[in-house]
């Protein structure tokens, strides 16, 4: 892959930067600050999207690069929501195109490192609209080629030229459905594998708690009670290391090979700073097996 994740896993996943469609009481002026939080504390990776804000997330993502090394940081966007057709799904060659070279004057930069098609859609050829994409990354405008929420028939039918580079999909200690479903395929064919919701939706930070099952609707009853009882581990661990919860679950995803890299979200520049101290801790191989077997 064009891309290389070993100077640093952690990211910030940037739905809360400039996502007023998305959030309420949000504050173009807070997601300035944080992705400068973040940045200044060690995190290299900014997932962002054309829907989170409609375009205003890149937007600000692209004032704040202009004061940092651009080729020191990771950049990737997203797109599949048709803005001229009430935002409906569209794979379209033409479309896409049309969205890298938007998202690039967005976020003044002259390449993407990576570019995800966000969602498929259910008529066009997914061949042909990762065909499209590879003309781009040998024009130089994107260093690799993305899928989003697609599932494995998808992403088989996508890839059956050998062009997609990464995957982003639902996975979270929680949710493992992918590492049976999916990543056997991907680790036969080179294609790296990066999680969204990975601290679902806040259950596995441990400010939740069995009485709250109503909150995560995503999760089945066992999957739920499962991660309450390795919460308990997570924190033991914790404990040790003296770091929160937080940091811990960020750890194992950074020290999973299976994992290319983690984009937690964050909301104010704290949060950034905050999850920014993932990257100091270093799991033992015996802490990783034992929240591995905590919650499978």
């Amino acid at each position: 892959m064009a891309v290389n994740f070993k100077h640093s896993k952690l990211g910030l996943g940037t739905n809360k930067v400039g996502g007023h469609n998305l959030f309420d009481n949000l504050k173009d002026q807070d997601g300035y600050d944080l992705l400068r939080a973040g940045l200044d504390a060690g995190i290299s990776i900014l997932d962002t999207a054309f829907v989170y804000g409609l375009g205003r997330s890149e937007e600000i993502i692209g004032d704040v690069l202009q004061d940092y090394q651009r080729s020191d940081l990771i950049i990737a966007t997203k797109a599949a929501q048709d803005p001229k057709h009430d935002l409906q799904l569209t794979n379209q060659p033409e479309f896409l195109i049309q969205s890298v070279n938007a998202a690039l004057k967005r976020l003044k930069t002259d390449y993407l490192d990576i570019f995800y098609i966000h969602f498929p859609d259910k008529t066009t050829d997914k061949r042909l609209a990762v065909a499209a994409l590879q003309e781009l990354k040998n024009e130089g405008k994107i260093r690799a080629i993305g899928l989003s929420n697609f599932s494995l028939t998808e992403i088989k039918e996508a890839n059956r030229d050998g062009y997609v580079d990464i995957v982003e999909d639902y996975y979270s200690l929680a949710h493992r459905e992918a590492e049976n479903n999916e990543w056997a395929y991907l680790k036969e064919n080179q294609i790296d594998f990066v999680p969204y919701f990975p601290l679902e939706s806040g259950l596995l930070t441990g400010r939740y708690g069995a009485l709250d099952r109503a909150k995560f609707s995503r999760l089945t009853d066992e999957s739920f009670d499962r991660a309450i009882q390795g919460i308990e581990v997570l924190r033991e661990i914790a404990n040790n290391h003296q770091a929160t919860v937080t940091h811990i679950v960020l750890a194992w995803y950074m020290a999973n090979p299976s994992i290319s890299h983690v984009i937690p979200g964050a909301r104010d520049a704290a949060q950034a700073k905050d999850l920014a101290k993932a990257l100091t801790i270093q799991l033992s191989k015996a802490d990783y097996q034992k929240i591995d077997l905590a919650f499978k």
